[in-house]
């Protein structure tokens, strides 16, 4: 029996049901995979996947992967700690420069989130160590105590990422990375400059 009529009802029955698949499917991940679609197609469901979820499947190099890391860790710090300036600090001065840099390092967070979702690499969702005790050092002061401290947080973490990005700068690799890089020294400058002038002013 010649069966060549079965094989279009086949191929049509697949289709629909691919088509049924498509239309139930998460729409993230859908455009997860028309991004990466130009990708090898050895890995990009590995990649695309990850880049989702926010996982580690990345070609950048490990430096690259290591500074960007310490990056979103230290502009995440530095929100944090700045939230409870604008509601517990005393001085006027200090509330404005905790709304700036929330502002503007949020831009900077969110730029730096994009980024790395779309190099398949996962950015840390919680403080270290560090920058914890850091804030809970900061919630148990109030008044001019607070703003003291807060200031002087505001200072020494800011010449370190200042340090820590301009050394970047010159060692990254990553295209991308290097012009995040580019955008946000000024920005980490600028707030050492107004951190230092704010801290000078307090009585």
């Amino acid at each position: 029996m010649d069966h060549r009529p079965f094989v279009p009802i086949a191929v049509l029955l697949l289709a629909v049901a691919g088509g049924c698949r498509r239309e139930t499917a998460d729409p993230d991940m859908v455009a997860a995979v028309e991004t990466t679609a130009t990708t090898d197609t050895s890995v990009t469901l590995s990649a695309t996947t990850t880049a989702a979820t926010g996982g580690t499947v990345s070609a950048m190099l490990p430096a690259d992967k290591e500074f960007v890391i310490r990056a979103a860790g230290t502009v995440m710090a530095e929100v944090m700690l700045s939230e409870p300036a604008v509601k517990r600090g005393r001085s006027a001065r200090v509330k404005a420069f905790a709304r700036r840099l929330i502002a503007e390092h949020g831009r900077s967070n969110q730029e730096l989130q994009l980024l790395a979702t779309n190099k398949g690499l996962a950015l840390p969702t919680a403080l270290d160590g560090d920058a914890e005790q850091k804030l809970e050092r900061l919630q148990a002061l109030s008044g001019v105590g607070f703003d003291r401290e807060y200031m002087t947080r505001m200072v020494e973490d800011h010449q370190a990422a200042v340090a820590m990005f301009e050394n970047a700068a010159k060692t990254v690799q990553d295209a991308d990375v290097r012009a995040w890089i580019g955008k946000t020294l000024p920005v980490l400058r600028d707030h050492l400059d107004r951190a230092r002038s704010v801290q000078s002013k307090l009585r």
